[in-house]
């Protein structure tokens, strides 16, 4: 029986509050603190992706590079960013919108909440064991992180509850069937290609230069996929002990 994602709720619940906390505090800013800010940001966002890339498992390197590079191809062949930009201006236009800033602060903030194994191993615990601890630490580390979040990108960090609740709740809902999907491997090489984009991020921020984030996204989903194969083929390659 699937189950309710109520951590997801909570989560959802305090990067709403953290969002308004930090629009509230985003309007006393003058330009230069408001610059600071974004390379503090910068700078912290970078550690964060540095230690998630870290968790690559060993061996799967070479699994790594090729769902960067055919994920992201495969994005820019889909131009996800257009398809992303449609439906944020879609977003925009119906709360009245205009910053600049939104698209990239929703997916920011999705890929800062979501991409980890706190994230995968809270929402599986929840949806078999009905056990929340987990994604109730992890809902208040980000409603912390939601305002400084708001503080720099805008209203678009809030409205990452939207991908937060098809993707936790999601995992949630199909714990049952997902958890051999799930497993230790996959969650640290999906952590460590979620580190990259995280990087990509922090050059974004510090602005090193332009990253096309969006159209990268698909490597998310297929670490999972190879990594799943790559570790059937491993298994099958072990002697059977006698």
């Amino acid at each position: 029986m699937a189950s309710w994602p109520k951590a997801t709720i909570v989560n959802m619940m305090t990067v709403t509050i953290g969002s308004l906390i930090g629009l509230w505090l985003k309007q006393f800013f003058s330009t230069e603190v408001q610059e600071i800010v974004f390379q503090a940001v910068g700078l912290g966002t970078l550690l964060i992706g540095i230690k998630m890339a870290l968790r690559l498992p060993d061996g799967y390197l070479l699994i790594f590079i090729f769902s960067l590079i055919i994920g992201s191809v495969f994005g820019q062949l889909l131009r996800i960013d257009l398809i992303i930009n449609d439906v944020s201006d879609s977003l925009k236009l119906l709360i009245g919108n205009t910053e600049s800033s939104f698209t990239q602060g929703l997916i920011t903030a999705f890929l800062l909440f979501c991409v980890g194994s706190m994230t995968i191993i809270g929402a599986l615990e929840e949806g078999i064991h009905q056990k929340r601890e987990l994604l109730y630490v992890k809902s208040t580390l980000d409603g912390f992180s939601s305002i400084a979040l708001a503080s720099t990108y805008g209203i678009g960090v809030l409205f990452s509850i939207i991908p937060m609740l098809i993707f936790q709740g999601g995992i949630t809902v199909l714990a049952l069937r997902l958890k051999y999907v799930f497993n230790q491997n996959v969650m640290d090489a999906l952590s460590a290609v979620g580190g990259i984009l995280i990087i990509g991020i922090s050059i974004r921020l510090l602005k090193l230069g332009e990253v096309w984030l969006e159209n990268m996204l698909p490597s998310l989903v297929l670490i999972v996929v190879m990594s799943n194969f790559y570790d059937k083929y491993q298994n099958n390659k072990k002697p059977i002990s006698e």
